[in-house]
């Protein structure tokens, strides 16, 4: 019979997300054993004092909790199940805790057989507050499963990130993972064709950032990823394989909840290209350079460096300054260095900067909607629904203004017209589909840009 410490935590995967996790249970104090099918990623960790184990059952035994933070849903099927397989190693009324991004149906087969070893499972998908806000521990995880696993497991949920929502079985948390990640992936394909659409009409882009962040475009991406962009590094804080699973899982929860999600469908076929395009290992942020080789239009920009060790510089350091805001929310505090220091006149292309960053704001409010009809669908509240995508990568200013926002319908002209000058795969989908009319109530047309835009 094994028996179960509850300080001993068992880590399988440490990767990029599994490794500051680890650290984080590490400096609380917890005797944490680790195992990951890569032996070199877990070389920092074991030098900060976790300890190797050559399978995950060896990993799993003696301890209280075990977290998985895997890539695909068959690795946390692999890890955990087998005679090498974790179960095989925990203890009763030990907790196992998958992070992972995955299929729930896939979590619900494995917590049918711990359940059957007495064992409590919970799925906590792990959101990013910033920007790989794991590596200072601003993450939020959405909790579904055992209540009993989740209230004994509750001081490593809170070691390890900044925010836990409880939000029902097995299945809600990952459903509700899916739905932010939703967010996040349609405005990241459809900033990237607008950055293409600025720098064709010579809008510096490196003060077109600037902008874009006191505008109501403002969003996760527009603010937190643009740099990747333009320094062509494309984020190496995830790879592309992971961006399209999402995407594919998503789509998959829309059709079980009979969920249209027409916008997000499109999103879902962008990556999908991006992941025949280029090779799956390459980072994220590569759906960028699809926009950028379908138009010969570069978005890098010379000298600039996004200030993360995510992107073209891997030696530079956050000065560990944050800045908070109304929410609670923080994020790493810019160095004025990264600050454009453009002084840009020209009146007709700041007009045009408008009109995008509006535009995005559209895009933003619609992707909200389908969201919602996903969350709604999966039996949520509207006020859950609000406050997990305004804790989660996908806030925007949007998001925070839903009561007030209405679109700028001059916006939307604009970029239908100027839409034709290129090869804007998504955007003409978005207009060729009448996405835009469908989702937008009829009662907020005639809005002039003058009512609702807000210019640096």
């Amino acid at each position: 019979m094994h028996t179960a410490e509850p300080n001993k935590i068992a880590f399988i995967g440490v990767g990029n997300m599994g490794r500051p996790l680890v650290e984080r249970l590490l400096l609380a104090g917890y005797e944490v054993q680790v195992y990951d099918i890569d032996p070199t990623r877990a070389s920092s960790v074991i030098a900060a004092g976790a300890r190797w184990k050559a399978t995950p059952a060896l990993c799993a035994s003696g301890c209280g909790v075990v977290v998985t933070c895997l890539p695909l849903p068959h690795h946390v099927l692999e890890n955990m199940t087998g005679p090498e397989g974790a179960l095989a190693g925990m203890a009763e009324n030990s907790v196992w805790i998958d992070t992972s991004t995955t299929d729930y149906h896939n979590t619900r087969h494995i917590a049918g057989l711990a359940r059957q070893k007495h064992i409590h499972s919970l799925e906590a998908p792990v959101s990013n507050l910033s920007h790989m806000g794991v590596d200072f521990a601003n993450v939020c995880f959405y909790i579904g499963g055992d209540k009993i696993g989740y209230q004994s497991s509750h001081s490593v949920l809170e070691t390890m990130g900044r925010k836990a929502f409880y939000v029902g079985e097995i299945g809600t948390g990952q459903s509700v993972k899916l739905l932010t990640n939703l967010l996040f992936y349609a405005a990241t394909a459809v900033w990237a064709e607008l950055l293409v659409l600025a720098r064709a009409n010579e809008i510096p882009l490196h003060w077109f950032w600037d902008f874009v962040k006191t505008s109501r475009g403002n969003c996760f991406v527009s603010n937190q990823l643009t740099p990747f962009m333009l320094d062509a590094s494309y984020d190496h804080s995830c790879t592309l394989e992971i961006t399209v699973k999402d995407m594919s899982l998503t789509e998959a929860l829309a059709d079980e909840l009979g969920v249209a999600m027409p916008l997000g469908r499109i999103i879902a076929d962008r990556y999908r290209q991006a992941g025949a395009r280029f090779d799956t290992q390459d980072n994220h942020v590569k759906v960028a350079a699809l926009s950028e080789q379908e138009n010969s239009i570069a978005l890098a920009l010379a000298d600039f460096q996004a200030p993360s060790p995510y992107g073209a510089n891997r030696n530079y350091r956050h000065s560990g300054a944050f800045t908070e805001d109304a929410f609670g929310r923080i994020t790493p505090t810019l160095p004025g260095t990264f600050h454009s220091g453009i002084r840009f006149t020209d009146n007709q292309k700041i007009k045009l900067a408008t009109h995008l960053v509006e535009f995005l704001a559209c895009i933003n409010r619609v992707i909200l909607g389908e969201a919602a009809e996903i969350g709604g669908a999966m039996g949520l509240s509207p006020s859950l629904v609000t406050q997990v995508v305004n804790w989660s990568c996908g806030p925007s200013w949007v998001a925070e203004h839903m009561d007030s926002y209405e679109p700028c319908f001059d916006s939307i002209a604009v970029v239908d017209q100027k839409r034709h000058e290129l090869k804007l795969s998504v955007i003409n989908r978005i207009f060729q589909q009448s996405i835009l009319d469908v989702a937008i109530s009829p009662r907020m047309a005639g809005l002039s840009e003058a009512e609702g835009v807000l210019v640096p």
